[in-house]
């Protein structure tokens, strides 16, 4: 479980710090969002190319881990 959260990544630089798959300019939250109004991850999937079936897989154990209110890595990108 721990290397799906090495997807999640914090830059301070990208979407002002909000967790993001990968670096990448899509954020969990807009993931999460996707996925609670109802969106196939198929569909997510082909609208976002540069994603990953577990890039969807990893937003949703970061949100559990938040809920759950586990430690949370945060991990500046270089």
């Amino acid at each position: 479980m721990e290397d799906l959260l090495e997807r999640i990544t914090f830059n301070e630089n990208v979407l002002r710090g909000k967790p993001v798959i990968r670096g990448m300019r899509i954020s969990v939250e807009m993931v999460l969002e996707l996925l609670a109004k109802g969106a196939p991850e198929q569909e997510i999937l082909e609208d976002y190319p540069e994603l990953e079936p577990a890039d969807i897989q990893a937003a949703l154990l970061y949100a559990y881990q938040v809920v759950a209110g586990e430690a949370v890595y945060q991990r500046v990108a270089a």
